[in-house]
């Protein structure tokens, strides 16, 4: 009898005005499935709306990853083009539910942060992380897809351009420190001290006047906001491509995918 997916699961800690979210998938280093973003996004709805809420932090189970990407055997349901492009604007619509989380959110990374989890941790408004925290998108090696426009927008700006095109073409991962250098990180500490470090930037936040912090992640979030090409032509060309097929395949199978440029 085959064994069912671990579906996985987003629980949700409430410690007064602060809301603790942890991705609980460890064995497969919190990879996203479908059911975790429906639950991701149902929660960060329901905080949205609350009052008394004065931080929220986003943390990985299991001390090996932040997220490492969506499940990729999902993939697999993909017939052309054209889910590739919904599968786009339904991840740029799970996104912007954690921009717009009125408080400040903290991604507290303690791993690797991939794909999706390079994402979710890019949306934060701080990011904490561990000296063993990698950050990476490999897909130009892994399963030939790509990403929408908003997330290669959010990328360049957490790293610089030549950062991000190592990322993306070169499918490198940029460790901690180099991360910590280019700006995208807000603190930097060894592992048995990210619990520790993690509380003193919440601490510092809820002693902070309340009004001013939502109103400049406002404001902050206005001076960023741009008119972006949903560029469906190019989204549509890659997953709808006989490569991403083999991509996902091979990744599934972990066997090295044979690219045809096709």
């Amino acid at each position: 009898m085959t064994e069912p997916v671990d579906q996985g699961r987003v629980r949700l800690d409430r410690d007064g005005a602060v809301a603790r979210i942890t991705f609980d998938r460890p064995k497969a280093h919190n990879a996203f499935t479908w059911a975790m973003y429906e639950e991701l996004d149902s929660i960060l709805a329901a905080l949205s709306q609350d009052s008394e809420l004065r931080v929220v932090t986003l943390r990985g189970a299991g001390g090996k990853a932040f997220v490492a990407g969506s499940d990729i055997s999902q993939f697999r349901e993909f017939s052309g083009g054209d889910d590739g492009i919904a599968y786009e604007a339904k991840m740029n619509r799970y996104f912007q539910r954690i921009l717009a989380v009125p408080v400040p959110t903290v991604a507290i990374v303690d791993g690797w942060a991939v794909g999706g989890g390079l994402n979710i941790a890019a949306c934060c408004d701080i990011r904490i992380a561990s000296t063993r925290a990698r950050f990476g998108s490999p897909i130009a090696r892994t399963i030939g897809n790509c990403v929408s426009m908003q997330t290669y927008a959010r990328v360049v700006g957490g790293f610089g351009e030549a950062r991000a095109k190592r990322m993306l073409l070169l499918a490198e991962f940029i460790a901690a420190e180099e991360a910590m250098t280019a700006g995208f990180l807000a603190r930097l500490v060894e592992p048995d001290e990210i619990d520790q470090a993690a509380q003193e930037v919440v601490e510092r936040l809820l002693e902070n006047a309340p009004i001013t912090l939502r109103v400049s992640k406002a404001a902050i979030g206005r001076v960023l906001a741009r008119d972006i090409d949903p560029a469906d032509d190019l989204i549509g060309l890659t997953y709808g491509s006989e490569d991403f097929r083999r991509g996902v395949e091979a990744f599934v199978n972990k066997t090295k995918p044979e690219w045809q440029g096709r």
